[in-house]
């Protein structure tokens, strides 16, 4: 049931949520208590914040406001089957090793976003880092020696304190309406916040920071994942921290392939950054096909739940 209060033409605003009217309509709506499940269902929200989600967000996603819309129907058309809402919140600081304060160049310059520094123009000193330049180094090998994504310089999003870092508003009024209606507590799982790393995915960062209580895989969190008898996955963006969260997922469950089956994304509730000269999209794609062929389930809202 669509609640009376939820107005599409309103998903990509800004504006203060009105939880105690999404909790007051959801304990009226008589679902019962989500404690006697039969079967649980559990919907992973990646990052679905305000940076990357709204026109002006500082790392705005295209797609990411219809996706968003989409995302809340889905919820609210299946609140009843939905057991637990799991959310990322992903939280910057001003100084971390992708953002522009970290390096210098030659001049004294720092990189304009969406610069991709090499481990070869560290080396070179092309590219200088400011704070920690042996961990830099190391960090910008360890990328490339690992084939995961190389450090790409991000504009300033999702800053802790800032409105950016905040869940979309009719997002968070439907996840009040689900925690009211199913007694659920919500969960939300901070990531993002060590300098040293990029963490795009929800379970773990790019490089670990053993020195960190968030700097290695969440094993607590994907054993909690794994008591699920469906995961459902939505969120921002498709070709970064959905994408690798969803790789942390198979890589940790590669030999469960009974846990890789519970899995589906909604890939029409998930959309990729936009680069001028990288097609993000078309990398996700082709990683989710390989996803799929070893068990993943693709789908979208508009699917029955199974």
């Amino acid at each position: 049931m669509i609640p009376p209060y939820y107005d599409p033409e309103r998903v990509g605003s800004l504006y203060a949520p009105d939880a105690a009217l999404a909790v007051e309509i959801g304990r009226a709506s008589g679902l019962g208590p989500s404690a006697s499940d039969r079967l649980r269902t559990l919907l992973l929200l990646v990052d679905p914040q305000v940076d990357f989600v709204h026109v002006d967000g500082a790392l705005s996603v295209p797609g990411a406001v219809d996706d968003t819309r989409r995302t809340i129907e889905w919820i609210y058309r299946n609140a009843g089957e939905i057991t637990t809402i799991a959310a990322s919140l992903d939280s910057h600081q001003p100084i971390q090793i992708f953002f522009p304060t970290w390096w210098v160049d030659i001049e004294g310059r720092h990189p304009a976003p969406f610069t991709t520094i090499h481990s070869r123009d560290v080396e070179r000193g092309r590219w200088r880092a400011l704070y920690d330049p042996e961990w830099s180094q190391e960090y910008v090998d360890q990328l490339e020696e690992r084939s995961r994504k190389e450090l790409m310089i991000w504009p300033y999003h999702v800053l802790i304190g800032t409105v950016g870092h905040s869940v979309m508003p009719a997002l968070y009024e439907a996840v009040a309406y689900h925690t009211a209606a199913r007694q659920s507590q919500p969960v939300f799982l901070a990531k993002g916040s060590i300098p040293k790393t990029e963490h795009y995915s929800m379970l773990e960062p790019e490089v670990k920071v053993p020195e960190s209580p968030l700097g290695s895989l969440n094993t607590n969190f994907l054993s909690m994942i794994a008591t699920f008898d469906r995961v459902y996955i939505a969120g921002q963006a498709k070709s970064h921290c959905v994408l690798e969260t969803v790789s942390s997922m198979m890589r940790y469950f590669q030999d469960r392939p009974d846990t890789i089956a519970k899995m589906r994304v909604l890939m029409d509730c998930t959309s990729s950054v936009m680069h001028p000269e990288v097609n993000f999209d078309k990398l996700a794609n082709e990683a989710f096909a390989r996803f799929e062929e070893a068990g993943l389930t693709l789908t979208r809202s508009a699917e029955p739940l199974g």
